[in-house]
């Protein structure tokens, strides 16, 4: 019998916009996935919440990096820098001291094998000694409470910084798959673009952010409505300070384009889709986790579009981590995970 074991088990979400870590089915850490790094020697400075301070506002000697985009490891450096960073400070918060972990992470569904290499690599470089990986929208029926081995058809549309992941699930595997690259971080790219077009005022990806969580919309009319948000930034052709109110109608606006993409992704997945399952989804409803279910009226929008109910998950930012902290404490029983 073993009293005492040096091997820690910890569950990662690897998002693009945020990493959050499960120890003892409790968060450890939940931080944005950006490192600041020394310009000449690429030591890391911060990691997390203290990083993202930093953003936009670097000088000649730190610059910040965002080591994932569009779902996967897009500067291998930097994200065996991140996951070691958030691992330790994890490990400081909460007294333990791990020479070894076992890991389960969490990947998108459309990953290459490259790119299941990469997250590997990068996990076992950060100290972890076995390394699970999950698909995300597996994880994510996990995380919402789905019976993912039930011999039934259930629809998951993970939309997340990166990527939007859709998957149908039964009986323990992933049926049909659909992986778009638009995403949170498109959104994000769009309101900038809509600021510097529409009112001549540059906006950073911080202050874009910020209005997408204030007044970010999937709908022209909603029931309740949020109030204009104040945004403040230099005019691009005299440098002079703006101040610009902007509606949440003015963001449904400039998303549009965005959205209709993921409406279509989920439609072309529900196409793939045999019968006896489409049927199931009929019945239940389709979920949806990620960060970017929180958009005001997506599920509306959709249910409408679509016509099958959408259901938001209950925290639909950690559908995903939690999913992943199941599945770790379920390594033997789940046939799913890739080793």
């Amino acid at each position: 019998m073993r009293l005492f074991s040096l091997t820690k088990e910890i569950a990662i979400d690897l998002g693009t916009a945020n990493t959050v870590i499960i120890h003892n089915d409790k968060i450890v850490i939940d931080e944005p996935s950006i490192v600041a790094l020394d310009k000449q020697t690429d030591r890391l400075i911060a990691v997390g919440k203290e990083a993202q301070q930093m953003q936009g506002k670097e000088n000649e000697r730190i610059r910040t990096v965002r080591p994932l985009r569009k779902g996967v490891i897009a500067d291998f450096n930097a994200a065996e820098l991140m996951i070691r960073g958030l691992v330790k400070k994890a490990s400081s918060k909460n007294n333990w001291f791990s020479p070894s972990l076992r890991m389960v992470v969490g990947i998108p569904s459309g990953s290459t094998e490259v790119e299941i290499r990469a997250v590997r690599d990068s996990s076992e470089h950060a100290g972890g000694r076995d390394v699970y990986m999950i698909y995300e929208p597996m994880a994510a029926a996990l995380g919402i409470g789905l019976d993912v081995t039930a011999p039934e058809g259930n629809m998951i549309v993970d939309i997340g910084g990166g990527t939007t992941e859709i998957a149908v699930i039964s009986l323990g595997g992933i049926v049909s798959n659909k992986s778009i690259q638009i995403a949170g971080d498109d959104l994000t790219d769009d309101i900038q673009n809509h600021m510097r077009r529409a009112h001549n005022v540059k906006v950073g990806e911080r202050t874009a952010e910020l209005i997408k969580m204030n007044v970010g919309a999937a709908l022209t009319e909603l029931e309740n409505p949020p109030e204009e948000f104040i945004v403040h930034g230099p005019n691009q052709m005299t440098a002079l300070p703006m101040e610009v109110p902007v509606s949440y109608q003015e963001i449904s606006h400039c998303i549009e384009k965005s959205i209709s993409k993921i409406e279509a992704a989920v439609l072309s997945a529900l196409e793939q889709t045999p019968p006896e399952l489409y049927a199931d989804i009929v019945h239940n409803g389709i979920y949806l986790a990620g960060g970017g279910a929180m958009l005001r009226g997506l599920d509306k929008r959709l249910t409408d579009k679509i016509g099958i109910k959408f259901h938001i998950a209950e925290d639909p930012l950690l559908a995903v981590a939690r999913g992943t902290g199941v599945a770790l404490k379920n390594i033997d029983k789940f046939s799913f995970l890739i080793r």
